[in-house]
């Protein structure tokens, strides 16, 4: 079959992310922000979304990067064609690339299928980059961010299904980046596509945990919020349901911080085994599958009482359709200041042909999504204010930017 070739900065990429694989020189794919020598053995040095605050270089050893390739690909069935969507800056699309060249060391054929780094993503644009993919029957994966795959759903609801229908026919689409709601997730799963949650950070060289299933060799746990007692979970064999901060080890873990005191997030147990104290909120099942909850610094404090983010968002998604009489929702759940409860629970939801700025939904809605939510979740979680909007703003692929939605929230409230 004739394979499109690759854009020429996906070629340059992939070669010395290769000869850095194969013990060359780190590569940086954003400019350095600290100088300096990484530690021996780094690979990649990728940059951090930022979403605590100032972006962090994170050191990846060619160990960590295979070892999360090569999980990966067991845990999918098997090494094959990789698709890049993503911007090879970031550690979703730079793990792409790593994938593809140990697929291609297995005999996979045309192992990278790229789009072009400038081009904006559409859902047509999407199934011209898969059809040529597709064409011979190997294995297809492709890695996606929530807001993509919505889009392609969306143009699939207003006749335009090419991009959807190729998804489809993917071996497997990993889904990461934010959290996915579950009524995306409903949808594209009822079309047919073979959908993988992922969870992970360049920390630990992208995703370590699929649909909530540590990869192999990796291992979570979970630590009290307030660094008080010993971490619960996986490692100890004590699964439960109780909330905690994620912890992870395993051989996908990052080198560290260049720069920066690695003491706040890697530390070094007695008995020698390493760990990353990510910022995220989870829980364990007793059969050991990891639910994520949202950052721990996202949650909102409101009458005394904690609400994670993240639960409310997805009843919202999956309860504001029908309330607003619109196809879909993408709820961002934050918590503006308030006089009376020190934090107000208020969400802004982007909604298709959804207008610029922020407008306020409709009071029946408000009323009715409020009530449904209380009698899921609990009072204190039902939001006291729902703003409509076009777009919610990024921080990064698929992330939204969270402060800049409470800011412009918080700003309505003055």
């Amino acid at each position: 079959m004739r394979h499109t070739a690759l854009p020429d900065l996906t070629t340059d990429l992939a070669r010395r992310v290769r000869a850095a694989l194969d013990g060359g020189p780190a590569v940086a794919p954003l400019p350095r922000i600290h100088p300096g020598e990484p530690p021996a053995g780094t690979a990649l040095v990728v940059r951090t979304s930022g979403s605590t605050g100032t972006p962090r270089e994170v050191a990846l050893s060619a160990a960590a990067l295979r070892a999360s390739a090569e999980a990966t690909h067991e845990r999918l069935g098997g090494p094959g064609r990789w698709v890049l969507t993503l911007p090879a800056t970031h550690i979703a699309g730079l793990q792409v690339v790593v994938r593809s060249l140990l697929a291609a060391d297995a005999g996979v054929p045309a192992p990278l299928v790229a789009a072009d780094p400038a081009a904006h993503f559409t859902p047509d644009g999407l199934a011209d980059l898969l059809a040529p993919a597709l064409a011979d029957g190997a294995p297809v994966h492709v890695s996606l961010v929530p807001t993509q795959l919505h889009r392609v759903l969306a143009a699939a609801d207003d006749g335009a299904p090419s991009g959807l229908d190729a998804l489809a026919r993917c071996a497997t689409v990993l889904l990461g980046g934010a959290a996915t709601p579950p009524p995306l997730l409903a949808r594209a799963q009822a079309a047919g596509v073979r959908v993988v949650r992922t969870y992970g950070m360049s920390e630990t060289a992208g995703g370590c945990a699929y649909d909530g299933v540590p990869l192999r060799g990796v291992t979570v746990r979970l630590a009290p919020p307030d660094g008080s007692g010993p971490a619960r979970g996986q490692a100890h064999g004590e699964r439960d349901n109780a909330v905690g901060v994620v912890e992870i080890s395993g051989a996908t873990l990052a080198s560290g911080y260049l720069g920066d005191d690695p003491s706040r997030a890697f530390r070094t147990d007695p008995d020698g085994v390493a760990w990353f104290r990510t910022s995220d909120l989870g829980s364990l099942s007793p059969s050991g599958v990891l639910s994520v909850l949202g950052r721990a610094d996202d949650v909102i404090v409101t009458g005394g009482v904690n609400v994670a983010p993240a639960p409310v968002e997805a009843a919202l998604a999956e309860l504001l359709p029908a309330a607003l009489g619109v196809r879909a929702a993408e709820p961002c759940v934050v918590g503006v200041p308030d006089e009376e409860w020190g934090e107000a629970v208020v969400a802004v939801v982007a909604v298709p042909d959804g207008a610029d700025g922020l407008a306020p939904a409709p009071a029946e809605a408000l009323a009715r999504v409020r009530a449904q939510v209380a009698d899921r979740l609990g009072a204190p979680s039902a939001p006291r204010r729902v703003y409509l909007t076009g777009t919610l703003p990024l921080r990064g692929p698929g992330k939204v930017d969270r402060r800049a939605v409470a800011d412009a929230a918080a700003a309505l409230a003055i």
